[in-house]
């Protein structure tokens, strides 16, 4: 298309056909390279090589129209330039209109953000091509706001969803936010209620940035929604997509640099302001306030160099602590009884055991009176103190408590969290009879608000699995590492199957399989690393055989988090019970895991579901070749 004959008419098809026909026969980079950017210089100026360009990409035939308007959005350096090059393909072309509106929005989701910025821009750089603007921001709301979207897509579409959404917000004007205000308001509600009920970190932020964009796009002069969430990289990207200035909106002006001239027009301006808001300020005479300043040199301050702050001793018995916690008045003391509570547990451990279940009811519901830094983690390493200073009748107490009425949410995920990390806190060695807690905080599983339990305790099992893999190798001698007995074998039953029995019996104020799934998530991962605890116990080949009949009740979950903890509990009963006892005692239990496994591999759209189902794939092959070396 370099030369063209003048006054002659031609035919461009056949090059159109060239063009995509080398397209789709996976040439595209090579060809588009070179046409797209002489195609721009091309038509900067030049309106008859615009018309040329269009025509070029419409007598394209349909079966290569998507490789072709896929190369171009690609290429083109910009929404302007993308708008000269297809013109209103969009528009007279309903291949090109499905590709652009529907496969590379909703179907696809691996194209860059600087891609959808072109897409979009490109839809809104004409008066004809706008109507399809609010018709795909539309569609991409209504995929934003269903329930099953939000469960059954991989988080990565759900943001790239979420990025077009707020492109498309960003290129809304005033009449066109008026005419489908209501619509943008049911839409956000109905959305914002799917993502705040996922289990997923990063999907509840990705509702609650995008409720929050649309809210203050639609409540200009009103109140806007407004979420808490930590504002990191990609929360401050997500948002810059909305108040952006696209750079062909930018109104071209005159070869010279202006610049200078709007800031110097704009400083006579500043300057009156200012000159303005001097005079509203209030002044007060000046002998008034040399009076005042004469009074107030008259006083001499206190010296109060050597003062030192009273601080409020802690009570040093248990009985003490019970008395402060559930009846004192004093601020003071009660805080100081808080701060101090997890080391006298520790320190009295016989005089904690007489009163254990007591303590731990009050500690369970203690709510914190002031503000104290950190309230949460000592309330939690408090309550762990008491359960591992006596863990049978604890256990048995807070395991009660979870399946209760009238306990929120949140202390059931605490119940949970106390159970882990006491039992972790038990199964770890101990020497010359003393717990080493500086050790056991190293290596302790994070399970505190704003953090993923599940990723943590993965990590150790990844090194476990490491362990067990056979290196013949010499190296330095490794240190001898503790050894005592294992006090978590004489009572992990007392904090397994208890929370194992009732998950299917829906209270009035909780419902696991319902809408509290959340809750089930966190209990399913709790699970896992129990059973991972319990390796080398008594009763691990019945707490194996019980987890493996749970897991088989909820494969087929909806929700992902729920999913994931599902196949960590498989990880955790083939690494923990021993493989005599898992091919006598769970041989029907192990060929059904294995079949859903495979099912999960292929076709779960969670990446972490299917990367957990692949590890326990090879578990079970490395078991069946260690189990094929042993003679009979």
């Amino acid at each position: 298309v370099s030369f063209i004959p003048g006054g002659l008419d031609c035919s461009i098809s056949f090059v159109s056909h060239v063009l995509g026909k080398v397209c789709v026969h996976g040439r595209q980079k090579e060809i588009l390279s070179v046409l797209v950017p002489r195609l721009t210089d091309l038509t900067k100026s030049d309106c008859i090589w615009q018309r040329i360009c269009w025509r070029l990409v419409e007598c394209v035939p349909d079966r290569w129209m998507e490789a072709v308007v896929l190369g171009f959005v690609q290429r083109a350096p910009g929404a302007d330039v993308l708008s000269r090059l297809l013109g209103n393909l969009v528009v007279k072309n309903k291949k090109a209109q499905f590709v652009v509106t529907q496969k590379m929005l909703l179907l696809q989701y691996g194209h860059t953000t600087a891609v959808l910025q072109n897409l979009l821009g490109y839809l809104a750089l004409d008066s004809l091509r706008r109507a399809l603007l609010i018709k795909v921001l539309k569609e991409l709301l209504e995929t934003w706001g269903s329930s099953s979207a939000v469960k059954h897509s991989p988080p990565e579409q759900q943001q790239y969803i979420s990025k077009a959404i707020l492109i498309c917000l960003s290129h809304l004007k005033e009449p066109e936010i008026e005419s489908c205000r209501q619509e943008l308001l049911t839409s956000m509600m109905e959305g914002v209620k799917c993502h705040l009920d996922s289990n997923l970190p990063q999907i509840r932020r990705l509702g609650m940035i995008v409720a929050e964009s649309i809210s203050s796009k639609i409540n200009t002069d009103g109140p806007v929604l407004k979420f808490q969430y930590e504002e990191d990289d990609e929360a401050r990207e997500l948002k810059s997509l909305l108040v952006q200035t696209p750079p062909f909106c930018v109104v071209p002006g005159p070869p010279y640099d202006d610049r200078n001239d709007e800031t110097d027009a704009a400083l006579p301006g500043e300057l009156e302001s200012n000159k303005k808001s001097h005079p509203a300020a209030p002044v007060k005479p000046e002998e008034e306030s040399d009076a005042e300043l004469d009074s107030d040199d008259d006083l001499i301050p206190y010296d109060m160099s050597e003062d030192k702050e009273l601080k409020t001793k802690a009570p040093v018995y248990i009985r003490d602590c019970i008395e402060v916690l559930t009846g004192s008045q004093d601020v003071d003391k009660w805080e100081a009884t808080v701060k101090a509570l997890e080391s006298l547990v520790r320190k009295n451990p016989a005089a904690t055991r007489e009163v254990s279940v007591e303590l731990a009811k009050i500690v369970l519901h203690l709510e914190e009176k002031t503000c104290i830094e950190g309230f949460v983690e000592l309330r939690q390493r408090a309550q762990v103190a008491i359960l591992t200073a006596d863990p049978k009748p604890v256990a048995k107490y807070l395991t009660s408590q979870f399946y209760s009425l009238n306990y929120s949410l949140r202390q059931r995920v605490d119940i949970l969290d106390v159970l882990v990390l006491a039992a972790q806190e038990l199964s770890c060695p101990k020497s010359d009879g003393k717990t080493k807690h500086s050790d056991a905080q190293k290596t302790r599983i994070q399970l505190l608000p704003g953090s993923d339990s599940s990723k943590d305790w993965r990590r150790i099992v990844d090194e476990r699995i490491k362990s067990k893999t056979r290196r013949f190798a010499t190296g330095r001698p490794q240190v001898e590492r503790a050894s005592g007995p294992n006090e978590f074998n004489s009572v992990a039953g007392h904090f397994f199957f208890p929370l194992i029995q009732h998950f299917d019996r829906p209270l009035t104020t909780f419902d696991l399989l319902g809408e509290d799934h959340f809750v089930l998530g966190r209990l399913v991962h709790a699970l896992a690393i129990l059973m991972y605890l319990a390796v080398n116990t008594m009763a691990v080949t019945a707490m194996g055989k019980a987890l493996l009949e749970f897991v088989w009740a909820l494969r087929f979950h909806t929700d992902s988090y729920v999913r994931q903890g599902l196949l960590s509990c498989i990880s955790s009963v083939l690494l923990s019970v021993p493989a005599e006892r898992l091919l006598e005692d769970m041989t029907e239990e192990l060929l059904e895991a294995r079949s859903w496994l495979g099912d999960v591999v292929e076709k779960d759209p969670d990446g972490d579901c299917r990367r957990l189902a692949l590890q326990n794939l090879l578990l079970m092959e490395n078991l069946k070749k260690k189990l094929k070396t042993v003679p009979s």
